[in-house]
């Protein structure tokens, strides 16, 4: 259809009417005298540059506000998409479970802590885990002045010390028992799924930890790597105190029990696993082992001790930076080492 403007000029021009005015031809030709005679060609020349002015009138020029008011329609309000689309929140997955690792160590121990900050640290900063895991390095109250200004400084930085307070440095003491509680309080508005008791001479592989603690329940659950080294019945013995794992009702429970309170010092690693039977507790229970191991000596000390091996968990007993060394250079852990003028190693 011609649009309104279109009809009214053809309208005009049927009418013999321009712009407010009569046209007669007759009149045009005793002014201007008689037009010559024209030929086809002449006529075709003058007759084609009308005929494009009409199709432009009828056809080109309503189509072109048709196809402006779609566009406008059809466009976004400035700053509207962008709004939105920033409203929207961000696709994460929810972690499989959340893990806390409290690393019981002495406060005079800084390069183990540093060595171990960067162990768990490149695993954690991986981005291959599916599981929120915390790694705390814990300790009693600090009683050197040294420590009372070296410990903050570790703290400004890293923010991961936990010092229990009510406990002096201990190997068999209470220590424990007053992580697990102290735990227990610390983050009671937030738990976590699992805690885990774990010594500063074990490396823990986390992606293989993640992989094996996914399969475990959520609740009244003990695993570790069952002590006596011959055994392999989680119901037999205790876990080995180099690292392992209680559910959170287990933690909870712990800090409220009489069981634990009153039996608190001891060999405290068999107390655990005894905490547990006394109060019926813990009836989930699984053995890591092999997985979770002693470092081989040379002359093996006992069956807890064997090689590395591809599926390994854990590896107990890096007592030096030597064994350390030997233990991560199995494991590739320097692979991501990128090429720099800055430093040669060969």
């Amino acid at each position: 259809m011609p649009s309104p403007p279109a009809r009214n000029l053809l309208k005009s021009i049927g009418n013999g009417k321009l712009g407010g005015h009569q046209l007669n031809p007759q009149a045009a030709m005793k002014r201007h005298g008689s037009f010559p005679n024209m030929s086809a060609s002449s006529k075709a020349l003058v007759l084609l540059p009308l005929l494009l002015l009409a199709f432009i009138f009828f056809f080109v020029y309503p189509k072109e506000f048709e196809l402006q008011a779609v566009m406008s329609a059809c466009a976004p309000q400035p700053g509207t998409y962008t709004a939105a689309r920033l409203a929207e929140p961000a696709v994460t997955r929810k972690p499989d479970f959340r893990l806390l690792i409290g690393v019981l160590t002495r406060a005079d121990l800084y390069e183990r802590r540093h060595l171990l900050r960067m162990v768990y640290g490149l695993q954690l900063a991986s981005g291959d885990l599916t599981a929120h895991i915390d790694v705390r390095y814990v300790f009693c109250r600090l009683y050197k002045d040294d420590q009372r200004v070296l410990v903050p400084l570790e703290i400004l930085v890293h923010d991961d010390v936990i010092i229990l307070d009510g406990c002096e440095e201990n190997l068999n003491g209470g220590k424990t028992y007053t992580y697990l509680s102290t735990v227990a309080k610390l983050y009671a508005d937030e738990p976590y799924d699992y805690v885990m008791k774990a010594d500063d001479d074990i490396f823990f592989r986390l992606p293989q930890l993640v992989e094996s603690l996914d399969a475990m329940p959520r609740e009244d659950m003990y695993y570790g790597a069952t002590i006596p080294c011959n055994s392999m019945d989680p119901f037999r013995g205790y876990m080995a105190g180099m690292g392992y794992v209680l559910s959170w009702d287990l933690v909870e429970w712990i800090a409220t029990s009489d069981v634990a309170r009153n039996h608190s010092v001891g060999t405290e690693d068999m107390l655990t696993g005894e905490w547990l039977r006394i109060g019926g507790k813990g009836k989930n229970r699984f053995n890591a082992k092999p997985a979770i191991h002693d470092y081989l000596n040379p002359v093996p000390v006992d069956e807890c001790e064997h090689a590395f091996m591809p599926s390994t968990i854990a590896v107990h007993r890096l007592k030096s930076n030597p064994r350390w060394a030997e233990t991560l250079k199995y494991f590739n852990f320097t692979a991501g080492l990128k090429p720099s003028k800055f430093y040669k190693i060969d």
